[in-house]
């Protein structure tokens, strides 16, 4: 069989195969772009994304996938093949950032379709089912244990629970963690941690003119929102803070009595996280008494990178990421740093890697896209990496 080199990481690429994957890729062009738009209109923020993992189950069965089940934080696991031995593990994430419970607007214009939450993480989630099916029917035999998932609580407050529910239950066998999330234009090599809290502010609070002077809730977050943007960050690794949201007061004419607001830190550096939790610390506790309580609730803490077990394995990893996209889109994707489902197994060492699988914009807003056409190079990209670890 003939095969072509990539002289640059020295890898053969049997050329049969991969017109079959593009052939593939094409042929069901139209029934991958119906699957996105399935999934689409059913809502799916986190927490709430049991109606998704009942479909991705369904989808998956109705092709002849075997012993699917849903685990108790709603993840879709298909063990593609499960011995108990070393095992890697393929995930996408079933929900969106956003909070709706009905399904959103979903429209065609110019080659993209638009939908909320469509390439973050909609896009990733069918054609993992997609290469999962064609696995599956291929009748090939994986290399090591195989593991597919469509994991719940990616985003946001959802701390990750799908991921360390899958690490939980798989970490101690695993060799690979992939999750497939984002655009074609990128891949994210190193976790970035974070901690986001509610904060929560209560005063006597009054009448705006008889108890004027008297501490006010709102201003008294406005006070300590100001510390925390003025505080000085680390300079060991980059470190962002964040308000997201604030609210809090009865009306006009009332002196607060309570303010709430969202509070996130985010780094790449386990020391400079340790070094924000402290400044937190202080801050919160400078801001007590004086007519004034400051209540803090931990709403999650998303861990950075630990010692990886293996160097060499996560730069193969890394490398055939780069492999696959650059077979089907000429460029090779960026390497970033970020917050993703790879978090968890990255503070655990485990050799990792998030990369996506389409072209897209708007991501976390509602004009969110994806380029259609690119969906064919995002399945041939998939078929392409997942086919490493099968005979």
């Amino acid at each position: 069989m003939e095969k072509v080199y990539d002289m640059r990481h020295g890898t053969a690429f049997k050329q049969p195969i991969q017109k079959t994957f593009e052939s593939y890729a094409r042929e069901h062009f139209e029934e991958l772009l119906d699957l996105v738009k399935s999934l689409c209109q059913i809502p799916a923020p986190s927490h709430f994304e049991d109606r998704r993992a009942a479909f991705c189950k369904e989808w998956l069965e109705r092709f002849g996938a075997k012993n699917v089940f849903i685990d108790g934080a709603k993840n879709t696991v298909y063990p593609f093949k499960d011995t108990g031995g070393e095992a890697v593990l393929l995930t996408a994430h079933t929900d969106t950032v956003f909070p709706d419970l009905e399904p959103m607007p979903m429209r065609e214009k110019g080659g993209k379709l638009f939908c909320p939450g469509v390439g973050d993480d909609t896009v990733n989630l069918a054609i993992l089912l997609m290469a999962a099916r064609y696995m599956q029917q291929s009748g090939r035999t994986p290399k090591c244990d195989l593991i597919f998932a469509a994991n719940s609580c990616e985003e946001g407050l959802g701390n990750l629970k799908g991921c360390r529910a899958l690490i939980e239950k798989y970490g101690g066998r695993l060799k690979e963690f992939v999750s497939f999330d984002l655009g074609l234009d990128t891949m994210f090599v190193k976790a970035v941690g974070s901690a986001r809290f509610k904060v929560k502010i209560r005063t006597a609070g009054g009448h705006s003119w008889n108890d004027f002077g008297t501490p006010n809730a709102i201003c008294e977050a406005a006070k300590m929102i100001e510390k925390l943007y003025s505080q000085k960050l680390p300079s060991e690794g980059r470190t962002t803070v964040n308000v997201g949201t604030i609210s809090g007061g009865t009306s006009v004419n009332t002196i607060a009595q309570y303010a709430e607001f969202l509070y996130e830190y985010r780094s790449e550096s386990a020391a400079c996280m340790e070094t924000m939790r402290r400044n937190f610390i202080n801050i919160v506790d400078s801001l007590q008494g004086n007519g004034r309580t400051v209540e803090v609730e931990e709403l999650g803490v998303r861990p950075g990178m630990g010692a990886c077990k293996d160097e060499e394995a996560q730069q193969r990893l890394f490398e055939r990421v780069e492999r696959a996209i650059e077979r089907v889109t000429g460029k090779s994707p960026k390497r970033l740093s970020g917050s993703t489902d790879c978090n968890i197994p990255f503070s655990q060492g485990i050799p990792s890697v998030c990369f996506g699988l389409a072209t897209m914009g708007g991501t976390h807003t509602r004009e969110e896209y994806i380029q259609t056409e690119s969906i064919v190079l995002g399945l041939r990209a998939a078929l392409l990496f997942i086919s490493d670890y099968f005979e």
